[in-house]
């Protein structure tokens, strides 16, 4: 068992203040957005095992020795490389409306692209790897997010209430075709708009919002962040969620998304594949977008975790690339097991609590090699990040 060394990403949109309140550290007044936890190549956690301070990367460890620390079945099934990448994620402002390929565009996707010649690094590219990107987040403070459609009369609805004469074809149109056809010609015309057409849009949308408040709040903190921007009336389209602490959102492939205040711990599928829908000023594909997004009303997955006789709590969800649960330690418990023949890595998110001989407070992480044995004691809350093998 390792002590992880992780990087702090100081993305626009994170808080100045969450993640440093967790760590008990001073902020620095610049965005604290991730904490990454994993062998990512962009930001790998790093380990010593030696009697020197020199820290490695995990990415190399696990390169030089992939059994040794992932386990004979989670190189069989995923490759010598850690499949998923643990953060948390701490949101100031809004990130970026998006959408996740499904395993099979993603190569796809990838595949063309380098046949394109198109460099990884190119702004306009949209497949930096061959693999999805199914992702959780689960709150640890009240988490307000968008995910997937609404149905299309609601959202008429909604348009309609904010009596703009702009988005009248909008309302028309969510009105006028079944569901699939509805969501795509609306967000199709709201991403090919004329940039001038759309800011005025844009503009006079969230000052109507404004007068209305309530359900319409969510939507004026957007605008203000991305003013003119496309994708605050895209992200009219979708269901707003506030998840409670403890509760998990799990989103698929093809599901539009974007979070936009709270703390949470994140697990997604080790990729870095992104098709961006607006509120960004990064490059949006609208073809390929549409290629990818399920048009259809969804309710948000919001998950609770399913508690068992051992004192794991576990966030149920249909892929393999992770498996987060979490384990809350009373005073007096009695020490909970963990060893896995997969790789872990546990999170602290409260308390004093203790891995083996490693003492861990909030922020405090550990890598697990697959099949080592692992007890937890003490108090506190302890997210466990592993695989499905």
């Amino acid at each position: 068992m390792d002590r992880l060394s992780n990087t702090v990403r100081p993305y626009a949109w994170g808080s100045t203040t969450a993640i440093p309140e967790l760590l008990g550290t001073a902020p620095t007044g610049e965005p604290q957005a991730e904490m990454w936890m994993g062998a990512h190549p962009g930001a790998p956690s790093r380990i010593n095992r030696t009697t020197t301070p020199l820290e490695h990367p995990l990415s190399d460890l696990i390169a030089a020795a992939p059994e040794a620390e992932l386990g004979a079945p989670t190189v069989k099934k995923f490759g010598p490389r850690l499949p998923f990448l643990l953060k948390l994620l701490a949101a100031g402002a809004p990130l970026s409306l998006q959408v996740h390929p499904n395993l099979a565009q993603a190569k796809e996707g990838y595949e063309a692209e380098q046949h394109q010649g198109v460099p990884i690094d190119a702004p306009h590219r949209n497949y930096k790897d061959a693999n999805h990107k199914p992702e959780l987040i689960c709150a640890l403070t009240p988490f307000d997010g968008l995910c997937g459609f609404r149905a299309p009369a609601e959202t008429a609805e909604l348009l309609a209430r904010l009596d703009v004469d702009s988005l009248k074809p909008y309302v028309d149109l969510l009105h006028a075709h079944p569901e699939e056809a509805a969501l795509r010609e609306v967000l199709t015309a709201v991403l090919t708009a004329d940039p001038d057409e759309m800011s005025h849009t844009v503009h006079s949308s969230a000052e109507a919002a404004a007068r209305l408040g309530g359900e319409y709040s969510p939507y004026v903190s957007i605008a203000h962040h991305y003013p003119g921007d496309p994708g605050v009336i895209a992200a009219m389209l979708l269901n707003h969620v506030q998840l409670q602490p403890g509760e998990a959102l799990f989103l698929g492939a093809g599901v539009p998304h974007a979070y936009l205040n709270g703390l949470g711990v994140e697990i997604m599928a080790n990729s870095d594949n992104v098709l961006r829908c607006g509120l960004t000023p990064k490059h949006v594909d609208v073809p390929e977008l549409l290629r990818v997004v399920r048009f259809e009303a969804t309710e948000p997955a919001v998950l609770r975790p399913e508690a068992s006789p051992s004192g794991e709590e576990l966030y149920d969800t249909p892929i393999d690339e992770f498996r987060l649960s979490r384990y809350t330690l009373a005073p007096g418990a009695a020490p909970r097991q963990l060893t896995a023949g997969t790789p872990q890595i546990l999170l602290c998110t409260e308390g004093t609590p203790r891995a083996n001989d490693i003492d861990l407070t909030p922020g405090g992480s550990v890598f697990v090699p697959a099949g080592e044995k692992t007890e937890l004691t003490g108090t506190g809350t302890v997210f466990r990040a592993t695989v499905i093998a």
